[in-house]
């Protein structure tokens, strides 16, 4: 019954507490025990919140006193290590923060807690929550459950290695250029990286470059995204990016009146992609049109005019590097880890480059602009090989050999863009591994890809496939 209750997805274990046919009390005590089975292998779990069972307590007893429930009522979530907790650590990832404890929620959190969630855990990432590996001098390295030997991907790394072994059913996540999409694509999850500004970032750090940062939910389902996002998006009053009143609805993700146009692409404008990943895209195309939808491969000029990984690279390390100064003044260099110290000691982008950038993110949202004026949606990969082994720095895809930054090709432009993305599985690879492919939407658009994320699920080879641990 307990492995019945851990791989269950949020809606469906909510639904299970409003018809009293499981309690809250069952459902959390089903995933403690799941992390206490298998956290050392994994290394998801940073800190286990104290009050987690006080909390189940008090929701099974609002259950049983009839009183008015909330759609994620008694359901636990967990959240990376770099969000703020009330009275639970928050320590980035980083010695220099060991036992910082915040008094306030992140917004984020504080709106599923509103939603009746119940906040079970805080899961791993890399030093700062920076890097496609979770690694950190504080907490140390996250496995994937697929491949113990390889990463469930950075900076959500944690976070998504926690949902898919089972240990969480829904999660909180940041990304700046790859972290809620890669890693959901490391492990075979689901993740959704919004609009830029429709989820307040208050109480997550770092800020900057806060126009590229963004918060967003990570699941097990597509339907487990709709109402997380249900439950995250609009103004906080704190938060200035976050200033959509544009209303979302999980229970309006349904058909339009018209066919849907689905471009799909893998390059150029991307780097290399590995022929499996390529071929999954590709499927995934094939699988839409077969539920009604116009389909056709694209490219997009703007992005072979100008690389997304190149315009980021430009202008965040201007704005970033700063607060990484701020955060580790007067700390010795045994308490900074390698992605510390890199950042650090990367040259400043000079004004001219900063500039020339700043206009290539322009034509970078041109581009997609009009790209949206002809079709509702885009399929892309996330990443352009499926997990890989810890510590690697260079990869040879498809026959051209590059640095591992070159795994945020795809997903960086919509850091540059502001546009929403979906991360969410359809294929394997010969490893075993998933593969993930990316639905990429206009700018507000999040109610038109989760449909057709929920039309892809509906015909997914690879639903309900869990690590065996």
């Amino acid at each position: 019954m307990s492995s019945e209750i851990f791989f269950q997805d949020a809606t469906r274990l909510a639904e299970l507490i409003r018809k009293r046919e499981i309690s809250p009390v069952e459902v959390m005590q089903a995933h403690l025990d799941r992390i206490e089975a298998i956290a050392p292998k994994v290394n998801a779990i940073v800190t286990v919140a104290d009050d987690a069972m006080k909390a189940a307590q008090a929701a099974e007893a609002a259950v049983l006193a009839g009183q008015t429930l909330g759609p994620l009522h008694g359901v636990p979530f967990t959240a990376k290590d770099s969000i703020d907790t009330a009275g639970v650590p928050t320590q980035r990832g980083s010695p220099i923060f060991k036992g910082r404890v915040p008094d306030a929620d992140a917004v984020s959190v504080a709106r599923l807690k509103k939603a009746g969630g119940i906040l079970l855990a805080k899961t791993n990432l890399p030093e700062f929550s920076y890097w496609i590996e979770s690694d950190n001098l504080l907490s140390g390295r996250s496995n994937n459950p697929w491949d113990l030997d390889r990463t469930p991907g950075g900076s959500s790394g944690g976070e998504s290695a926690a949902i898919a072994a089972g240990m969480s059913p829904l999660g909180l996540g940041t990304d700046l250029a790859i972290s809620v999409r890669g890693p959901a694509a490391q492990t075979g999850i689901v993740s959704l990286k919004a609009t830029h500004g429709r989820v307040p970032m208050t109480g997550i750090w770092p800020r900057a470059p806060r126009r590229f940062w963004h918060v967003g939910p990570m699941a097990r389902s597509i339907r487990d995204l709709a109402l997380a996002f249900s439950q995250l998006a609009g103004p906080d009053g704190q938060d200035a990016f976050a200033s959509s009143t544009v209303q979302f609805d999980a229970g309006v993700v349904r058909s339009h009146d018209r066919p849907l146009r689905v471009g799909w692409m893998v390059g150029p404008g991307f780097g290399p992609v590995d022929p499996e990943v390529a071929a999954t895209v590709q499927s995934a195309a094939e699988a839409l049109r077969s539920v009604g939808c116009i389909v056709e491969p694209v490219s997009i000029p703007a992005l072979e005019r100008d690389f997304a990984l190149d315009v980021f690279n430009r202008l965040h390390v201007m704005e970033m590097k700063p607060a990484f100064a701020e955060a580790t003044a007067g700390h010795a260099q045994d308490e900074l880890y390698k992605m510390a110290r890199t950042m650090l000691a990367l040259p400043d982008t000079s004004m001219k480059d900063y500039i020339d950038a700043e206009q290539a993110a322009e034509r970078l949202r041109d581009g997609y602009a009009e790209y949206f004026t002809r079709y509702d949606a885009l399929i892309t990969h996330v990443l352009p090989i499926p997990a890989h082994k810890h510590g690697v720095d260079t990869f040879t895809i498809n026959g051209e050999t590059v640095d591992a930054r070159y795994l945020q090709g795809a997903t960086v432009p919509l850091n540059v863009t502001g546009l929403p993305g979906i991360s969410m599985r359809f294929g394997t690879s010969k490893d075993a591994l998933p593969i993930n492919v990316q639905i990429v939407g206009s700018w507000q658009a999040e109610s038109t890809i989760l449909h057709i994320a929920s039309l892809l699920e509906s015909v997914s080879p690879v639903r309900d496939q869990h690590p065996k641990l």
